[in-house]
């Protein structure tokens, strides 16, 4: 098994060498910007290295692991329209640099673009890769849709959040996993463990993203600290406020428009911290670092590429992008 940075280097150069339809026409320059803007590269590199880990080659499933990441970034430029958000990675997003117009289009060609490259060489395979890939779509819309109704709730519970983060966040890198998992040829049973690795660390990566939304580095993290806050944005951290003896002060904070931003989240943070959230959300991270690691046991891999995955479900426990 090659090295994660290995691996990660290898989907960045397939995904710069693409050939985009030519009837993509313009919206390829979305597209591409879009595809281009960096990132972690996980949900494709869980593919490939699955299918690698299991028996496969390094291309077996790269097809199924690019439409994975073009998805991704797909639900990313709309995301970023719906929530207005004109930053990701540290650069403008495709709606700010452009327009809304442009983002809808361009993401439309995407998710087009996306299930190009997963039924690609699946072959006999093709029926079960397409129902993975559809069902995974299906429930990150499902996600997105409660993640926009939360926005005016603010008696959203934590469970409907995690809920809703295994919907949005959590079904995609379960998606990746279990494509590799099929274009290797594995049996069901590993493809549930898998699938249930996936779950865990897709959980702990989506509430270690909640922490750093807070408490990380803006410079490291790529975006703006505090913008959860300042939008309300419902996370782990304001559902278990909004549970707890402090839910009338932070509903308070919500309410008042006087706030200067500055001013917003260090109330905020003060309730967090009042109540250890960060510490406690750093717990349920490792909770579910630890469901992931375990679910490896019920697959038939090697000890040296069990390492693989384990390193990467320990690694998100303290990542600071």
């Amino acid at each position: 098994m090659e090295t994660l940075q290995q691996l990660s280097q290898y989907v960045s150069d397939q995904i710069a060498a693409l050939k985009y339809p030519a009837s993509m026409g313009g919206l390829k320059t979305q597209a591409a910007y879009a595809l281009g803007a960096g990132g972690k590269h996980l949900r494709p590199v869980m593919t490939i290295a699955t299918c690698m880990a299991l028996g496969g080659t390094k291309t077996q499933a790269l097809n199924q692991a690019l439409g994975v990441e073009i998805f991704h970034n797909f639900t990313l430029v709309h995301d970023d329209v719906m929530d207005k958000s004109d930053t990701r990675r540290g650069k403008p997003t495709v709606w700010a640099k452009w327009d809304e117009t442009s983002a809808i289009l361009s993401g439309d060609a995407m998710l087009t673009l996306a299930n190009m490259y997963v039924a690609r060489s699946a072959g006999e395979r093709l029926e079960r890769v397409l129902d993975l890939f559809n069902t995974a779509a299906m429930e990150v819309y499902a996600g997105q849709e409660l993640d926009m109704q939360f926005e005016d709730r603010l008696d959203v519970t934590t469970s409907e959040y995690l809920h809703m983060i295994l919907l949005k966040t959590a079904a995609l890198i379960r998606c990746a996993c279990g494509l590799g998992v099929i274009m290797a040829g594995g049996d069901d049973a590993t493809l549930e463990a898998m699938k249930a690795y996936a779950v865990g660390i897709g959980m702990a990566f989506q509430l270690r993203d909640d922490y750093l939304d807070t408490y990380g580095d803006a410079a490291t993290f790529g975006k703006p600290i505090g913008g959860d806050i300042l939008n309300d944005k419902k996370t782990w951290f304001l559902t278990s406020v909004l549970e707890s003896d402090e839910a009338d002060n932070i509903k308070a904070i919500i309410s008042d428009k006087s706030l200067a931003p500055d001013a917003k989240i260090a109330a905020v943070k003060e309730i967090y911290d009042r109540l250890e959230l960060p510490g406690k959300c750093t717990k349920l991270v490792e909770q579910y670092t630890k469901m992931a690691v375990m679910a490896l046991d019920d697959t038939p891999m090697s000890d040296e590429n069990k390492k693989f995955f384990t390193d990467i479900a320990e690694s998100l426990k303290t990542r600071a992008i």
